[in-house]
């Protein structure tokens, strides 16, 4: 039986760059965005019932998600939220199973932002490893990378587990509180204990 690690954490937190980290130490990493990302492309398996839901207009005009659109939409109205979330969930659940069953890797990360506001991968997920920073760098983070306001990013946060409840379910920590080196020496240390751990 494969040994599953659950890479979660708060947005800009760092998840992508640890992640990024574990695929160098040749672990297969499986990140629920990039499958969501596939799912909402022109013709994407999820396109079709977004149609349907949501209407038109929350498609780009190639016929993808219009991701930015949709955003605005979920965090102001929750209803639309649970709506977008029961087309999802059970798709990328179900390629994550798919690619869990043929990866070939030591142990696997499974990024899931929001594993903890679910329970969808509880059987599937051996140990949770949540990545970790101060509210302010979040905030400075996300709004360099994403250009979103921060009363934007702050409400994002806001609708997410709080960090508090994020480190009680924690069964490992990466403080990403420093520079990307720091990041990178936990990565491996931790890498180092998975390896142990499934029995490499």
């Amino acid at each position: 039986m494969t040994f599953v690690v659950g890479l979660t954490g708060g947005i800009g937190c760092g998840k992508s760059s640890a992640s990024e980290f574990f695929s160098e130490f040749g672990i297969v990493v499986i990140d629920t965005d990039v499958i969501s990302r596939q799912l909402t492309q022109p013709s994407g398996p999820a396109i079709d019932q977004i149609r349907k839901t949501f209407g038109d207009t929350f498609l780009a005009s190639d016929g993808s998600l219009d991701r930015g659109k949709m955003r605005s939409l979920v965090f102001s109205d929750l209803e639309s939220k649970i709506k977008l979330e029961k087309i999802l969930h059970p798709l990328i659940l179900g390629e994550v199973v798919r690619l869990v069953k043929q990866a070939q890797s030591p142990y696997i990360v499974v990024v899931i932002p929001l594993l903890l506001e679910t329970n969808d991968y509880d059987k599937l997920i051996d140990r949770v490893l949540v990545i970790d920073c101060e509210e302010q760098q979040q905030i400075s983070r996300t709004m360099a990378r994403n250009q979103l306001s921060e009363q934007f990013v702050r409400a994002i946060i806001a609708s997410q587990v709080t960090r508090k409840d994020r480190l009680r379910e924690a069964d490992d920590v990466i403080f990403n509180g420093q520079d990307i080196e720091f990041l990178k020496i936990q990565v491996a240390q931790i890498h180092s204990k998975y390896m142990i751990m499934s029995g490499n």
